[in-house]
């Protein structure tokens, strides 16, 4: 009896036991749960901080030229067509590059930014003003030789006569960007991006009121719309101007320096690198608008593959602003030492970016028959532009991871490396397999879409996503720290 009594006690004390352990790993589990929910809160508020008011830059920047292209659209199937590849060709060729080369500043501004180095902020911008507006002057045959260009790649003749017109008239525009692209990412790295928000909501607003008066007022047709552009980016860029240099961000700016001029040669290999990255996702789509001109019927397919391309960009800038903030979250744990931290920020960001790509997509495909008429009363354009939008709601899905992962090399300095991989996807891969799917297999515009949406984007989305999984972030940090570029840093 002694013996069984003992056994019970024993199991009584193993039941307790057990429950204990249990009570404890339920607690070890909730605390753990929780301390995730307060991870991605406190990561979330930091991400916004960026991505809030940079989405209001990016969509209010776009629309600026989405506006410009609807005044034209009502005034006729050509001049939409000509703006339309003035716009998205011609200005995004080089805009993309430029943009590109700007976002250097994304690496090395939000990295000094982690590390506390602020006097050297200013000192990058005023190298990226150098850097830029030199690229800017080396581009500018692009806009005057604009015609002859579009007619070697098969534009119809009069499309290619008022798009070459009206890409001289953008030049005002194009230099433009070689100080606004560095503005925006010096600001940012401050989390300074609401400043650049209230500057560009402001000039929408203003730009609408000269677009009317140009175009409907002085009747300038196009050309009145381009000017409008030009004047709205040039306000754009004096705005910002006048916060940054104008005393409220003391810390980071001290006045122009010489030292600015040191160093150029490996600001330059980065921003290079940082352009082609960009400037061939940029190309990529534009090369489809110009594919799209040699087939039949190629004004109305122009018109409506612009008008896909245009809502496609306006959704774009989220994701974008969603890869800005990314670049600057990875590259400020980075420049903290906090690999594991930079390794958080990427996964929250691709979370809610994706989420909102979901969302996005779903309402193309609600409102898929209505699109068209924001930029045209034409119904062959409208009809020609509804069959376009499953592959303008999946281009949209995928678009939403994308950008997010091409921040994550922006804030870890990977960019030469990324530029090889756009280039295998999207040149050697996406644009010979839209070629042959639109012409060999004579599958038309879808054809050449479909074919680049998942001969390119979708393998660079994918090899992407692999260099970021395998990467060693802790010797990442240790890389940021050490500086992998005492030059430039310097």
């Amino acid at each position: 009896m002694d013996e069984e009594r003992l056994n019970q006690h024993l199991l009584q004390d193993h039941h307790k036991g057990f429950k204990g352990l249990v009570h404890v790993q339920n607690e070890g589990d909730e605390d753990l749960e929780k301390d995730l929910k307060s991870r991605v809160l406190i990561e979330s508020k930091k991400l916004w901080q960026v991505v809030g008011p940079t989405i209001v830059v990016r969509i209010t920047s776009y629309s600026m030229n989405v506006v410009t292209q609807a005044f034209a659209g009502h005034l006729g199937d050509v001049e939409l067509a000509s703006i339309s590849i003035a716009n998205n060709v011609i200005v995004a060729f080089n805009f993309g590059l430029l943009l590109g080369m700007a976002t250097a500043l994304e690496t090395l501004c939000g990295q000094a930014y982690g590390a506390k180095r602020y006097n050297m902020i200013g000192i990058y911008l005023q190298r990226s003003w150098i850097v830029l507006f030199l690229a800017s002057i080396l581009l500018l045959p692009l806009y005057i030789y604009a015609t002859p260009i579009l007619k070697l790649f098969g534009q119809p003749e009069d499309v290619a006569e008022l798009s070459g017109l009206v890409s001289i008239w953008f030049i005002p525009q194009h230099l433009s960007f070689a100080f606004q692209c560095p503005l925006q990412r010096f600001l940012q790295s401050q989390l300074k991006s609401d400043v650049v928000a209230y500057v560009t909501t402001s000039t929408l607003i203003i730009h609408v009121l000269i677009s009317w008066l140009l175009v409907y007022v002085f009747e300038l047709g196009v050309i009145g719309a381009a000017i409008a552009l030009d004047i709205s980016w040039w306000i754009s860029v004096f705005g910002m101007l006048v916060y940054a240099l104008g005393g409220w961000c003391p810390i980071t700016w001290n006045g122009f320096s010489v030292q600015a001029f040191s160093g150029l040669w490996e600001f330059l290999k980065l921003s290079s690198a940082s352009g082609i990255m960009l400037c061939l996702e940029f190309w990529y789509y534009r090369i489809l608008i110009l594919m799209t001109g040699n087939l039949k019927n190629a004004t109305i397919a122009v018109d409506a593959l612009s008008i896909c391309m245009s809502i496609n960009g306006w959704e774009l800038m989220i994701p974008f602003s969603f890869l800005a903030a990314t670049g600057v979250r990875v590259a400020n744990e980075l420049g903290a030492g906090n690999g594991k931290g930079a390794k958080f920020a990427a996964k929250v960001s691709l979370v809610q970016s994706t989420i909102i790509g979901i969302i996005c997509c779903v309402l193309i495909m609600i409102f898929r028959d209505k699109l068209a008429l924001i930029f045209s009363s034409s119904k062959d354009v409208i009809i020609a532009a509804d069959k376009l939008s499953y592959l303008l709601a999946f281009t949209i899905l995928l678009n939403s991871v994308q950008p997010v992962l091409s921040g994550v090399a922006v804030g870890s300095g990977w960019q030469s490396l990324v530029a090889y991989v756009n280039l295998g996807c999207y040149y050697i891969v996406g644009v010979p397999l839209g070629v042959i799917m639109g012409w060999v297999f004579n599958f038309g515009l879808e054809g050449i879409w479909g074919a680049m949406i998942f001969g390119g984007t979708a393998l660079q989305t994918g090899i992407l996503a692999l260099i970021a999984l395998h990467r060693d972030w802790d010797k990442e940090a240790r890389s940021a720290i050490a500086h992998d570029h005492p030059s430039i840093i310097n």
